[in-house]
């Protein structure tokens, strides 16, 4: 009786969960120009936390992505607005983001 109740009640609760995403932001720095961003994301289904943080947890734990700096990897829930979860910095994005944002000035 209670799996039957669950497969009735999931598919009216998921369209009101959140979605989920893992963007990840890689700086190319090259002396005398200027410098590049790149962003790419990784979107997951309503209610698919479990799935979007195991796949955080891969991609920060990578090798590729240690060795790649300066690189920015976040954990986004999207429900309303977009709220960052989790966020892991490689190298000196702080100073890049600085750097981006006083030119658009």
């Amino acid at each position: 009786m209670k799996k039957l109740l669950q497969k009735v009640v999931k598919p009216l609760v998921t369209p009101f969960k959140a979605k989920y995403e893992v963007v990840c932001t890689t700086y190319q720095v090259i002396p005398g120009l200027p410098v590049n961003k790149n962003e790419s994301r990784h979107q997951f289904e309503r209610g698919a936390v479990v799935e979007a943080r195991e796949f955080y947890t891969k991609v920060v734990s990578s090798d590729m992505t240690r060795t790649m700096a300066p690189v920015e990897v976040q954990l986004r829930k999207i429900y309303l607005g977009g709220k960052t979860i989790e966020q892991a910095e490689f190298g000196p994005v702080a100073q890049l983001r600085q750097v981006l944002n006083g030119k658009k000035k």
